[in-house]
Order: C-alpha cells, then structure tokens, then sequence
C-alpha cells in the first residue's frame, strides 16, 4: 500500500470540512425556504431554540435522529441535508 502524502491529506481534510459547512448551510436553506424560524422548527424537533441554533452553526454535532427528523420533515434524504447529493 503507497503511502499518502501530506498534501493528499490536506486534500482530504478541506473536503470534509467543506461537506460539512454544505450541511449547516442546508439545513438553515430548507428552514428559510419555508419561512421557518429556528424556534418553530426546535419545537417541532421538541429542542430548544438554542440547541437548534448551535446545530446551524456548527457548534453542536447533529444527532443521528434529528437528522432523520428534518430529512422526514422537509422530504429530502439524509444523504440530501449532509451535502452528499444534490
């Protein structure tokens, strides 16, 4: 097995922080095209406003089943909100 260079890994490390800043940006997206504030989509997640805020902004890692929740919700896939397809 080749070993990978350090550029290689850079490489690697901006895609998926680019995934995932594509994510945030998604959900807050699908909120706003619905016209949506982040206290009405908490309730409906049963979370608070604050918690739901930190998940648009990247500060907090979004549960498994919160995301099931809003792919269910906005009728896309989980691949859809997590920038894998578009």
């Amino acid at each position: 097995m080749q070993k990978m260079h350090k550029s290689q890994y850079a490489i690697i490390a901006l895609d998926m922080i680019n995934t995932v800043r594509k994510m945030y940006q998604r959900i807050r997206d699908l909120r706003e095209d619905r016209d949506l504030s982040q206290a009405a989509l908490a309730k409906l997640l049963n979370v608070s406003q604050s918690t739901y805020s930190r998940y648009e902004s990247g500060y907090l890692d979004i549960p498994s089943n919160i995301l099931i929740a809003l792919a269910r919700f906005y009728q896309v896939s989980v691949d859809y909100i997590l920038g894998l397809t578009d």
